[in-house]
């Protein structure tokens, strides 16, 4: 990627809520914290919701609970998902079945759904890619004719909500993650929802019998959420996030860039006290700052949009969900590449999700093997995502504007 000049400020490649001191001063249980499962079950509008470490260590405490009810092996995934959904599955010691994608979609391909189920699935995995509303109704069609279960990836979708109910909620499960940029964050954390109250037992069950408590990594991470709200401001976000993405485009490691290199054993641990609170805290302001980011996603939307060649991923008909970025679809690989040498690590908050399909990382290759995804390989080679973090002013979302409409009109058709 071609060298940018240093800039002064560096705008993060998510919306993540700005964290205030003020978070951090009351210890979990307090009056003026609250409680972190409380707080985010009344946000969830529901009765229960059980925190865990990350969104993946709620991934895996599903997946083990609901294989102890139902001896099943087989998880299905979309074959362009989080490389820690796969890495979830393998540290459960079950099967992992891709599955292709819609064409220019985040859905599965319904057909080859139906096709990869059978009596050996023990769950489908349908993901809200991208704070978008992925189609449930499908995928629990499916599941109801083979006896499997349905667990919403909801991991970058705190507070999207469909006909007005919050995500996570039409399966048999769905989890959340509160990692950095994910909107509120513990730094890690995960919350883990079901509607079915036995359900709700074993998850629980389960929990407390695999997860354990560990100082070390809770200290650790209370060290990273301090780092975090020291760090993350345009003006010091240029040495946490920035010097490290810029490096890893100097060595040509775009894996690194987005932070994709992941790797087993997947940490569980118990999610500490004091965290709980900052992140009890931290509810409050949410539901204000995700209705402001919707506000400004749907302006620079109809911006973008009126660019010939870019589609922006909107949400389905009667949904609504979150906005940490605008997820753009371009023509051609070579389009979307030509546009990233001119944004990536400009420091404006233009990246990319995830970098491949799930086939194509070499780490997972023991995990996935090979599988064919066609669909999802070009999903993965023409997307790109602009941050819809506040700190993104005007005048910059103009520059990215600009520099997509030159690169766009001189594509040759």
């Amino acid at each position: 990627m071609a060298n940018s000049p240093p800039r002064r400020t560096e705008i993060p490649p998510t919306a993540g809520l700005p964290p205030r001191w003020r978070d951090l001063a009351s210890l979990g249980g307090s009056s003026s914290g609250g409680d972190l499962a409380h707080r985010a079950a009344q946000f969830l509008q529901t009765d229960t919701v059980q925190v865990e470490c990350s969104g993946t260590a709620s991934l895996v405490v599903a997946l083990a609970a609901l294989h102890r009810l139902s001896g099943r092996r087989v998880v299905v995934v979309p074959a362009y998902t989080c490389p820690l959904v796969a890495l979830a599955v393998a540290h459960c010691g079950l099967e992992l079945r891709l599955c292709d994608l819609a064409p220019g979609s985040i859905d599965f391909d319904a057909g080859e759904l139906a096709r990869v189920c059978d009596r050996d699935v023990l769950a489908i995995v349908p993901t809200h890619l991208a704070g978008r509303i992925a189609d449930i109704d499908t995928a629990l069609a499916i599941a109801r004719r083979v006896g499997a279960f349905v667990i919403e990836d909801a991991a970058q979708a705190l507070g999207a909500r469909r006909d007005g109910r919050p995500v996570g909620f039409e399966g048999d499960a769905g989890f959340f993650s509160l990692a950095v940029g994910k909107g509120l964050t513990t730094y890690e954390g995960g919350l883990l929802v079901a509607r079915d109250p036995e359900l709700r037992r074993e998850f629980a069950r389960t929990s407390r019998e695999i997860v354990p408590r560990r100082i070390g990594w809770e200290l650790k991470r209370s060290l990273q959420l301090l780092g975090y709200h020291a760090f993350y401001r345009p003006s010091l976000l240029g040495l946490a996030y920035g010097a490290p993405l810029r490096r890893a485009l100097r060595r040509g490691d775009p894996v690194a860039a987005v932070g994709d290199d992941f790797s087993l054993p997947i940490p569980l641990h118990t999610l500490g006290r004091w965290r709980q609170s900052v992140g009890a805290r931290a509810f409050a302001r949410l539901p204000e700052f995700l209705d402001a980011c919707a506000a400004q996603a749907q302006r620079r939307r109809a911006q973008l949009a009126r660019i010939a060649g870019i589609d922006v991923v909107d949400d389905p008909s009667g949904a609504q969900g979150v906005w940490p970025f605008l997820l753009l679809r371009l023509p051609d690989e070579a389009t979307r590449d030509a546009i990233l040498r001119k944004l990536w690590g400009a420091g404006l908050g233009v990246s990319r999700l995830f970098i491949h399909a799930l086939p194509d990382y070499g780490y997972l290759q023991d995990v996935v093997g090979e599988q064919d995804a066609p669909n999802a390989r070009v999903f993965a080679a023409t997307t790109l995502t602009i941050s819809n973090s506040p700190w993104l002013l005007d005048e910059e979302f103009e520059a990215i504007r600009a520099a997509l409409e030159s690169v766009l009109a001189r594509r040759v058709p």
